[in-house]
């Protein structure tokens, strides 16, 4: 089993009124990039659904130089329905989203980190187009 001591958040960058389905973000992953699978670990529907994208056991293709040692969640959104930045979480995506990450701290107790794709060092993007680092008060309890 990999070490994993950080979850990295990121978004589909997609405009939060139109679908981005999880057979979207496949063919996005497979077919244009050229990937065995879906890079991500999970995916959040805007209702909040949670589908396993990739085994944790396996090293995900998210964030380069920290795929061995994380996990990586997106949700679908990022953008609003004129193309601008925006934390386009619904109520069901963020609760989803606590709740992953909670669940994924008692499987994972060495997960210490949480941050967006965006502060990673290097990284010169927006996603996951909401301060993540918030996210962190949730790996004290």
């Amino acid at each position: 089993m990999r070490k994993i001591d950080m979850i990295v958040v990121h978004c589909s960058g997609s405009r939060c009124n139109h679908r981005y389905t999880l057979e979207q973000l496949r063919h996005d992953h497979v077919v244009v990039n050229g990937w065995r699978d879906i890079g991500y670990h999970f995916y959040i529907t805007l209702e909040g659904v949670v589908y396993p994208c990739r085994p944790v056991e396996r090293m995900g293709a998210h964030a380069l130089g920290y795929n061995a040692h994380s996990i990586g969640i997106c949700y679908e959104g990022g953008l609003s329905p004129s193309g601008c930045i925006s934390d386009t979480r619904t109520p069901a995506q963020k609760e989803a989203m606590k709740l992953l990450i909670l669940r994924l701290h008692r499987e994972f107790p060495d997960i210490k980190t949480i941050l967006g794709h965006r502060d990673l060092p290097g990284m010169q993007k927006a996603c996951p187009c909401f301060d993540a680092t918030k996210l962190q008060p949730l790996l004290a309890s």
